[in-house]
């Protein structure tokens, strides 16, 4: 007799029954076959699955809920809607961050020391007994939690609705500052601006531009975004990115090398890295206001998205005429070596 192989929509049905009963010993059993049977899922069975995975996540025990919620996230970046499913992952991962933060209070309270880094296979037993079984499997997930809400904030209607992201960006950074561990995806995908204004002030030409960003994960796409659009377009001179630099930083797969065009600068003068995010750029008068300066120095990288997943765009809305530049100017410090 041949029995058929059971499907992915089996093992969730299944899953979610269990875990409805709060039948231990039946969750286990399907978790296994959920996880076995995922690769072989289409994209309509993930459609379908994702959003009530979503909806048990509150009643999944802790040791798989933090793998639920990457198999959730998994379903997302296979075209399910992730409307429907970021509520419960953002909900879970903010009890994730507050069950961490507990967990490194413990550690420091029992005696200290390096914190522990587990093999993904769950907290050992002897620091579930120093700090508690919660805590523990709040550290240990993080990661886990880390992947799947980047998978929802990929999507833009995602971000637009995010509560409490501030308590997020400081649980995160507080975590990453005690631990060593940089959580950067996490925090980058926190703090990624959508329809935000921003005037550009090129200090060599005296010109200054109006212009719009979204879903841009970091400065290096940025950088590359702005050098297509005020020197590709003949606004400042330099070195223009080619169109493939500008395709990937865009919405394009892959990576291409480039070069900077400029350096970034707050209007007071310091410095703005590459390495960090559109909103290290100052507000002032409720408008980032960013100054470009010659680079110092010839420095390339590879062009692209910090987020494959997420799509970026950078818009110039217009040229600011020369009384309202020298307006913005008039609050801009000197260059800062």
């Amino acid at each position: 007799m041949i029995f058929a192989r059971a499907t992915f929509t089996d093992a969730v049905a299944a899953f979610e029954a269990a875990v409805r009963a709060q039948d231990s010993r039946a969750s286990g059993k399907s978790f296994g076959k959920l996880q076995q049977s995922f690769q072989r899922a289409d994209d309509a069975e993930l459609a379908a699955a994702a959003p009530r995975l979503a909806a048990i996540l509150p009643d999944v025990p802790a040791g798989p809920r933090s793998v639920i919620a990457v198999v959730v996230g998994a379903c997302v970046e296979r075209g399910a809607d992730p409307a429907g499913c970021a509520p419960a992952i953002l909900s879970e991962l903010g009890k994730a961050l507050a069950g961490a933060t507990e967990f490194v209070e413990r550690w420091a309270a029992t005696g200290g020391g390096d914190l522990p880094h587990g093999d993904g296979s769950g907290p050992e037993a002897a620091v579930v007994a120093r700090v508690g079984e919660d805590a523990a499997q709040a550290w240990w997930s993080l990661p886990q939690w880390e992947m799947a809400t980047v998978a929802m904030l990929s999507h833009r209607p995602v971000r637009s609705q995010v509560d409490g992201r501030q308590e997020l960006v400081a649980a995160a950074r507080h975590l990453a500052e005690a631990s060593g561990d940089e959580l950067k995806c996490l925090i980058h995908a926190l703090l990624v601006l959508d329809d935000e204004p921003l005037v550009v002030l090129h200090r060599e030409s005296r010109s200054g531009y109006r212009m719009r960003m979204s879903g841009l994960g970091d400065n290096f796409q940025l950088h590359t975004l702005l050098a297509a659009e005020l020197v590709g377009a003949g606004h400042v001179p330099g070195e223009a990115p080619t169109p493939e630099a500008v395709a990937v930083c865009r919405d394009a797969p892959g990576q291409v090398p480039t070069t900077g065009a400029f350096n970034l600068a707050a209007p007071d003068g310091t410095w703005i890295w590459n390495e960090g995010t559109p909103s290290d750029i100052p507000l002032v008068d409720d408008v980032r206001l960013l100054v470009l300066d010659p680079p110092p120095y010839s420095r390339g990288w590879p062009a692209g998205r910090f987020f494959p997943g997420m799509p970026g765009e950078l818009v110039l809305e217009g040229v600011l005429d020369a009384a309202e530049t020298e307006s913005w100017f008039a609050k801009v410090a000197d260059a800062k070596s």
